[in-house]
């Protein structure tokens, strides 16, 4: 009998503290209206009419970083990923005060959402300082993974991205381990400043700019798909 293949499960907290009242009202008012719809294939066509291309973000923490594409680029459409409530409330509070028409947000596992788009949908998709669990024991919670990888190279698009940072050095080599066995992709780095400095199209995040405080320097790795 052939191995059943591992798929990643979600673990972990859902919500730190109470979100704030405005929060809690954007979650029932606005999620509903820009929530990405779960029932069948997703069609990407009816969610962005008039988009020259989709990106999508995987655990976008406070939303900063998607937040300040989608201001940037509003000919582009944003999917933002993120299971934790106080991510997603930070997130909609952004949305509703720059007025950004061009995101959609899927409240929960990334997993089940990349599993529903259709092929060679996305120009680019980010996963940027997701959780490192680093006890070697739940080393198999890690979004990085061979099925990730997969399904990456499913979703992207030739020519198109693939974007992981981390602060973590272990977490580092496990994603350049991983990539290295991933055939659809190639890592585009020719120098070591390629990797060790931030493109100018990648603003820092409050969870960027605490790990630098505390000593740590990201690694922005940038994958094309063949």
């Amino acid at each position: 009998m052939a191995e059943e293949k591992y798929i990643p499960r979600l673990y972990g907290r859902q919500q730190d503290k109470p979100l704030k009242p405005r929060q809690r009202r954007l979650m029932e008012t606005l999620l509903p209206r820009i929530a990405v719809p779960m029932a069948g294939p997703i069609d990407l066509k009816a969610l962005f009419p008039q988009a020259e291309e989709v990106h999508l973000e995987v655990g976008f923490g406070g939303g900063e970083h998607l937040a300040w594409q989608a201001a940037r680029h509003p000919e582009i459409g944003y999917i933002g990923a993120e299971p934790f409530n106080n991510g997603v409330g930070k997130l909609l509070g952004l949305i509703d005060e720059e007025g950004l028409e061009n995101v959609r947000v899927h409240h929960g596992d990334a997993r089940p959402l990349m599993e529903a788009l259709p092929d060679a949908s996305l120009a680019r998709l980010y996963v940027l300082h997701p959780d490192p669990w680093p006890k070697k024991r739940h080393h198999k919670r890690r979004m990085i993974s061979p099925w990730f990888f997969e399904e990456a190279a499913r979703l992207i698009r030739p020519g198109g991205t693939l974007r992981v940072a981390s602060d973590i050095r272990d977490y580092i080599r496990w994603t350049l381990m991983h990539a290295q066995n991933a055939a659809g992709f190639e890592w585009t780095a020719q120098s070591v400043s390629d990797w060790q400095t931030r493109p100018e199209d990648w603003p820092q995040t409050r969870y960027e700019a605490k790990s630098r405080r505390e000593g740590r320097s990201p690694a922005y790795l940038i994958f094309r798909r063949k």
